[in-house]
Order: C-alpha cells, then structure tokens, then sequence
C-alpha cells in the first residue's frame, strides 16, 4: 500500500510538472525581454573556474592539482591540450573585467584554486596566492561588479590526494575547512556571495564512477579502464565527505564571520532536468528517481538532513548515513540553492539496472532509471556541440517549480546556463562571432526562467552565463567553445565579442529590439 501511495504521489506531481512544460512549449518564446522585465534585485553575471581560465599553474607558487596531473596523462583530454595556460586570465583579468563592464554585468563568478592559497593543501598560507586574490578582487569592486566566490571547482590539491585520497578520506573535511576560513578570513570583508562546492554529483560520479575526470577513479570492468577505484562504493563516499564538508564551512561562516561581514553562502549544484519518456507509471516513478539521485541526493540533505528515501533503499549498506549531530549539521546549511542548468533528458524504467549493476559494480545504475535525450531515436530537441546539451528551455521552468513545491521555494542562483559551439578549424572567426543560436538560447532560457519567477512565483535571484570567454573544458580540452567571448587560440588569446556578447550588452541596457 505504501508503495502504490508513492507511486500516485509520483504521479501526480509529475503530471502537475508535465503541465508547467506543455504550458510553455507551446507559448512563444519570441517575445522581447531585458532587464527591465526581471525584478529590480534580480542579478546578472557570468561564471567561469580557476583551471579553466587562470593558467599559470607553475607561477607563484601555485601547487600541482589533481586535474594538472589528469589532463598530462595520455588520452584523458580529447584534444590532448592541457590548462596550462588556458586563457591566461591570471595575467589578463582586467581586461577581462573590462570585458564584462562592458556589458553591463552586475557580477562575476570565479572560483579560487586551493593550491594558489595551500599549495600543499594544507599548512603554510602561499602568500602570492593571498596577494593575486585580492587584487583580483579589489579591480572587481572597483569597476561596479559583485564577486561571487567559489571556493571548489574541482581542483583539489595533489598533494592530499597523494597524502590520504583527498575526498575519499574525512581528514579532507578538516583541511577544507582550513582553508575555507582562511579565504573568509583574507577576502570575506569584500566578498558577499560564497559557494562552497560547485557540481559535487558532476565530480563524485566522473571522478569516481566511470573514471573520465580526475582523479580518474573507477572500477569498470575489473580496472581495465582505471587503474584504481570502486564504482559501487567511493562516489558515495565522496559525495558524503563534500556534504560533511560543506556545512561544516557554512557553521563556521555563520559562526564567526557572517554577522561582520554581512555575506551569504550556498552550493551549486548541476541539475539536468527529466520528463518521462512515456506516461506509465513504470516511467514516471523511475523518472522521479533519477532527479533524487541526481539533485536530491545533495539538495535533500542540505534541506531536510538526510538523504533521499530512494537512494536509502536501493544503496543499502553502500550509502554511508548521518549520525544524529551530522544530520544537524547539515540540514539548513544554505542561504541559497545554486542551480547549474544547461538541458533536459527523458526518464525511463530499466528493469534490468539492478542485474546490470552488481556485474558491473556501478553507482549510475541505482537509480533503475535510463536518462537519455533521445525519444524513438529523435532527439530531445536541437543539438548544442556537445553530445549532451540538447536546447530546451521550458526544463529551467519546470526544475524551478520542483525545488519550489519539494523544498518551500528557497532562493535560487542561477549559477550556469549557456551552450557551446564546436571549435572548428573550418570556420572563420568573422563567421565564428554570429552565434545567434546562443542568442535565442539564452533569450529562451531567460523567458522561460522569469515565467518561473513572475507568473510561478519561483524565488530565482540571480543568472550566471556559463562563460564569459571560451575556455578549456575539461576532458573536451579546447573542442568547445561556450564563450560570449571569442578567444583567439592561434593569436595570443586575444578576445572578441561574438553578436551574444552585443546582444547581452542591449539586454542589459533595457534596449533589446
């Protein structure tokens, strides 16, 4: 009985979501908007990560990363670059804060590198490190533009991953948690907006799940693919160690800075949004199933001190628990939900995930579901560069009323959103600047984010484009370019607006046409 009351439930809810999409495929999404149409505390920016743009990773005494080590290992990156020197914002911020005055952007993402500050992680403070922060910070301030810090994307400190396993082991809460205070304690009386963690599922499920970003861990197919790891098991464990991590930093925030310092601090987290591929109820539980062990694995605890029901049940012994005093801990530790959305996928029932699981030893498998942005072979929508951004704007609606109705409708960050294009030597930089499905993407995104807002009444603050600048994307190395910036990788890096970047200029300056 209880069961089938879950089922409806599940039911129920999604056919509620399944009327926000209806609803807005088919309004039009050609309407004119700009700033002037959001609310007037409503904030726009874009985001960038330290490794993808900074470069100069042997300068000032800046510590190797597990990422320096991965993108060196032969066959990691698809291009087989490295981020040495990415687009070489370490030297070149304040053009590229220009950049975004510009514009007209309110705010900045940017997230610091750990090992500028601990090169080793932990002990002695880097104090060049210390010095090219703030002045980063400082030019940001100057010029009118809000700094939103990240505190980790994702390049953690060789020197603890050699020394105990960097997430895997609870030593990492600690030395986290050093470090955090210490850029509290160095930036905090100019940085208002703090981010914990940026994509905890992203690097726990590619870092240790299927081994395709650092530190390359995995157990598929008996360590033919990695050399090291256990898909079943480590991925949880990572994904523990981060929740525990960051609510510790958030207790000490609130603690010992928040009320000096008059911040805020959250987490965020990526979210591809699932509609079911079919109406059964097979379908839409398992859908259902998917976005908790994709969203609600972290955003559940982070809200209600646990995790969710689903994972419980289907993970077992596997899924480490809270004790009494963690759970605590976590629950409530955010001001914010930062949200990193770029595409929506179709749910299914995969009946035989469980079998297929235990032989390959499998974390993605759990959840029994199959995520794919195909439907009878058509896709999801139009294609973006990369196999898995698929352009479908009213998902950003739907997702925002999910966390509205499951959560008590907390403020929202949009912390990314954006779309690439493929970096082709065939194509002319003249040609590569008209990049007008970016501008309809996020023309549609956005009309379909403040439908969320205004007519939903969804508490959506802020919009981050993912990027400012092309730059180094990870395994994809420099095939993608998700730029409102052109950067010039034969000519000095040299940037150029692309028509998305003018087109955000107007926007901004409530002269869109």
């Amino acid at each position: 009985m209880k069961k089938m009351k879950t089922a409806i439930f599940n039911l129920l809810q999604w056919i509620l979501f399944g009327g926000f999409l209806f609803q807005t495929c088919f309004s039009s999404n050609d309407q004119i908007i700009n700033r002037a149409s959001f609310p007037k505390d409503f904030t726009f920016g874009t985001a960038s990560s330290a490794f993808q743009y900074e470069g100069a990773v042997k300068e000032d005494g800046r510590g190797l990363t597990v990422w320096d080590k991965f993108a060196h290992t032969f066959g990691k990156v698809l291009d087989f670059s490295n981020a040495d020197v990415a687009v070489d914002q370490y030297h070149r911020y304040m053009e590229d804060i220009q950049l975004m005055k510009d514009m007209g952007m309110d705010a900045y993402r940017f997230s610091i590198s750990w090992s500028r500050i601990y090169p080793n992680g932990s002990g002695q403070i880097n104090e060049a490190g210390v010095s090219h922060y703030n002045n980063f910070i400082n030019a940001l301030i100057a010029h009118g533009i809000e700094p939103y810090v990240t505190l980790y994307h994702w390049d953690l400190p060789q020197a603890l991953e050699d020394k105990y396993n960097g997430w895997l082991d609870s030593k990492i809460i600690t030395d986290f948690a050093n470090y955090a205070e210490t850029c509290f304690q160095r930036f905090g009386d100019r940085v208002k907006y703090w981010i914990t963690f940026n994509e905890p599922h992203t690097f726990s499920i590619q870092g240790y799940d299927v081994g395709l970003q650092a530190p390359g861990r995995c157990s598929i197919l008996l360590h033919l693919f990695c050399r090291a790891g256990n898909s079943a098991v480590e991925p949880y464990i990572v994904a523990h160690n981060v929740l525990l991590s960051h609510a510790t930093v958030v207790d000490i925030y609130r603690k010992n800075y928040k009320q000096k310092q008059h911040g805020t601090i959250g987490i965020s987290l990526d979210v591809i949004w699932f509609e079911p591929k079919t109406n059964s109820t097979d379908d839409i539980v398992a859908t259902q199933r998917a976005q908790e062990f994709q969203l609600d694995w972290f955003l559940r605890p982070l809200m209600l001190g646990d995790y969710p029901n689903s994972m419980i049940e289907r993970v077992g012994s596997r899924l480490p628990r809270f004790s009494h005093d963690e759970s605590l801990l976590v629950k409530g530790s955010l001001d914010f939900v930062g949200i990193n959305h770029y595409t929506t996928f179709y749910g299914s029932n995969n009946t035989a995930a469980n079998l297929v699981g235990v032989l390959l030893n499998d974390t993605l498998l759990d959840s029994g579901a199959t995520t794919l942005p195909f439907k009878n072979g058509k896709p999801i929508g139009d294609r973006a560069n990369s196999i898995w951004l698929y352009i479908i704007p009213q998902g950003i609606r739907s997702l925002m009323n999910y966390i509205k109705q499951r959560y008590g409708n907390p403020i929202i960050i949009i912390t990314e959103n954006g779309m690439d294009d493929p970096n082709s030597p065939f194509i002319s930089i003249k040609d590569a600047l008209k990049d007008q499905k970016r501008i309809k993407y996020h023309n549609d995104y956005l009309t379909s984010l403040l439908a969320s807002i205004k007519e939903d009444g969804c508490n959506v603050k802020g919009y981050f484009v993912w990027s400012l600048l092309d730059n180094w994307e990870w395994s994809a190395g420099y095939t993608s370019r998700f730029g409102l910036y052109f950067v010039d990788y034969k000519d000095k890096l040299k940037r150029y607006p692309k028509d998305s970047a003018k087109w955000f200029s107007s926007f901004l300056n409530n002269n869109n046409k």
